[in-house]
């Protein structure tokens, strides 16, 4: 019950913080969002650290998809869904974390915080930094894209796959190269949200497979 009352407390501080920034910057509805996006990453490793079972985790997980499917529908939290286009990230976002926790939680967590965090501090950032600094941009499958957010979400996808990469193998190899360039091609598939799942979903695959194996 404490464990899960840690995580708890911890997602209600994000909320709070994402309400409180949307308080006094109405004019700011992605950067809002984007706080909820990255917030979110450091829980995996939080809940690993408290040992939550996967079972748990899944329950867990399953529960806060079903809300945020509520929400997409009725718009209780608007918070959540604050964007200027039509999107199904958020929905795609928890499909994705209950995926990687069924196939990685316990087979290879390396992988799974790998996938995770690439997603929110990758996509998130990069989201945040295309946004407010101007850089050549261009047009893919209806979706704006632009140079310094590409070369965030490299850069963000690179320092992952080396930090969590050397913590389980204590060195360094080109795959984690291949990863983080990997990443940042799918994370220019962005229509309709779904870089939020193809993104995670493939680099934890890629990790496991090439780097753990």
């Amino acid at each position: 019950m404490i464990k899960f009352t840690v995580i708890l407390l911890y997602l209600l501080a994000i909320f709070l913080i994402s309400i409180v920034f949307k308080k006094y910057n109405e004019d700011s509805k992605e950067i809002v969002r984007k706080i909820i996006h990255i917030g979110i990453g450091p829980l995996l490793p939080i809940a690993q650290f408290l040992k939550i079972n996967q079972n748990s985790a899944l329950i867990f997980t399953g529960i806060v998809s079903l809300i945020v499917f509520i929400n997409y529908k009725y718009k209780l939290f608007p918070t959540i869904e604050d964007v200027e286009r039509k999107s199904y990230g958020t929905l795609f976002y928890c499909l994705s974390l209950f995926i990687l926790i069924y196939l990685f939680w316990d087979k290879d967590p390396y992988a799974l915080i790998t996938g995770f965090f690439i997603m929110t501090f990758g996509d998130g950032l990069a989201g945040l930094i295309g946004k407010g600094l101007n850089s050549k941009s261009w047009i893919f499958f209806k979706q704006k894209k632009s140079l310094f957010g590409t070369m965030t979400m490299f850069s963000t996808s690179l320092i992952v796959v080396c930090s969590i990469g050397y913590a389980q193998q204590n060195s360094l190899n080109l795959n984690y190269l291949t990863l983080a360039f990997f990443a940042t091609l799918l994370e220019q598939f962005s229509v309709l949200g779904i870089d939020n799942f193809i993104v995670p979903i493939s680099s934890a695959l890629f990790f496991n497979f090439f780097i753990s194996s």
